[in-house]
């Protein structure tokens, strides 16, 4: 069987397959999502999130079609008139034109693909709402968790939101410094697509609710308030993917098991190792230069004109890389480095990397 480092989706976490078994047995797919045992799944998978991502009781817990529809939502339930949008690379820039769409006058601060951001000025904006993407999916950047950190203090009216889709569970994020934090399941977690989950404080809830009494429209079922109100009840707006819910729940809880220590620790070394290689190759090397923004999630490797050819090597070993994003797909090479994938895994890829320096 074949291992994929595709970003996503990416490569099942091992316990999936036999929960998926249980699920269908016991009839998961079919139950409402009125019921009560529906709501024993929500509980079980959100109070199994909270205590695995270490997050605060403030915090709510919503779950949506996708960390897509989570970007949609955030604009229209937390912008006025304006956002600022850190892009340095293509998820970070869908971000911001996605405000652009919905008619909030973004802006954005901007630097290029493969490098992160030193410092940033302001001037004298008082931005809303400040768009952060921790792991940029497209290009490798990871943002240092100081940087996303220092916003609360300089702007403290501001809502700090964080896109993690490419990260979590791994980052330890202060949930003091931000207002809000979101991510989809078939990456870090190794689930199927299909679930976003949204992560929201009060002051997000105040935010939507202040908008909706000026008139502004913020959505319909999947407003912050009709989430709320139904996430109460540990219940959603409309039907959800009741599977994916329930999997999640069981997933959270073997990583429970296994120790969010652990998983972070193992996350390092399998980065470590990788970094390494790359960075003694004598054909490919890492496409972010700067050790302080390498992700340790998502590797990009820079091939040049070796990529098909270190592709298929892999692929002839059952190892399947991710293809590099949009004008990098010719020259780069993405490896997920998530906890569905092992360190075995990992050290058979550093060496067959190896053979072709």
């Amino acid at each position: 069987m074949s291992v994929t480092f595709n970003p996503g989706p990416s490569q099942l976490y091992f316990t999936v397959e036999d929960h998926a078994r249980k699920a269908f047995r016991d009839g998961i797919p079919s139950i409402s999502h009125r019921s009560k045992d529906f709501e024993s799944l929500v509980k079980h998978a959100t109070n199994g999130l909270k205590e695995l991502l270490g997050i605060p009781s403030n915090f709510s817990i919503f779950f949506t079609g996708s960390a897509t529809e989570i970007w949609e939502r955030s604009i229209q339930n937390l912008v006025d008139q304006h956002s600022l949008h850190f892009v340095n690379g293509a998820f970070s820039k869908r971000y911001f034109e996605i405000a652009q769409q919905l008619k909030k006058s973004p802006v954005k601060i901007e630097s290029p693909a493969g490098v992160g951001f030193n410092d940033y000025e302001l001037n004298d904006q008082q931005p809303e709402l400040i768009a952060l993407t921790h792991n940029e999916t497209s290009t490798g950047v990871s943002l240092p968790l100081s940087f996303i950190h220092s916003f609360r203090e300089k702007y403290p009216e501001a809502l700090i939101i964080v896109d993690a889709v490419s990260s979590l569970p791994y980052p330890n994020f202060d949930y003091s410094k931000i207002d809000s934090v979101f991510f989809s399941v078939q990456k870090g977690f190794g689930l199927p697509a299909g679930l976003g989950v949204w992560v929201v404080n009060e002051r997000c809830l105040t935010k939507a609710e202040t908008l909706l009494s000026k008139g502004i429209s913020i959505g319909t079922y999947h407003n912050l308030p009709t989430l709320f109100s139904n996430s109460k009840k540990n219940q959603t707006p409309e039907t959800p993917n009741v599977l994916g819910i329930y999997l999640l729940g069981s997933v959270v809880e073997d990583m429970l098991r296994r120790g969010i220590k652990v998983i972070r620790n193992e996350t390092d070394y399998k980065a470590a190792i990788l970094y390494n290689a790359l960075k003694k190759h004598s054909l490919i090397r890492s496409f972010v230069q700067d050790q302080e923004f390498q992700s340790k999630t998502v590797i990009v490797a820079d091939c040049g004109q070796e990529t098909e050819r270190i592709s298929n090597h892999l692929q002839r070993y059952a190892l399947q890389p991710g293809d590099g994003y949009g004008e990098f797909k010719k020259h780069h090479l993405r490896f997920a480095n998530f906890p569905a994938h092992s360190k075995e895994q990992f050290e058979m890829l550093v060496d067959l990397i190896h053979q072709l320096g």
